[in-house]
């Protein structure tokens, strides 16, 4: 699954309005990212953020399938995404 940064940040977005609609969950997105709402509305156009948006999201499994199924997407893409933003190369340390 490949995805263009413009895309990526679809996804992103949608997952961002996925943790905004869940209340419990965003509280955590929030304390984790040390961001406000205000924030949020500021850096949905960043594609920085966007992808720790979805880093967040993969910190559980849960998560991840809580959203992919919501949306009809393969639990592969969040990650397959996340790539495909600023910072999102997998780093191979050998």
């Amino acid at each position: 699954m490949n995805f263009t940064q413009e895309s990526a940040e679809t996804l992103a977005l949608k997952a961002l309005g996925w943790l905004a609609a869940n209340d419990d969950l965003m509280p955590v997105f929030l304390g984790n990212s040390g961001a406000s709402e205000a924030d949020l509305r500021a850096s949905a156009g960043d594609p920085v953020f966007l992808g720790s948006v979805l880093e967040f999201l993969m910190m559980d499994d849960a998560w991840v399938i809580g959203f992919c199924d919501d949306h009809a997407l393969p639990y592969e893409s969040v990650m397959a995404a996340r790539a495909a933003l600023p910072g999102g190369a997998q780093v191979n340390w050998t």
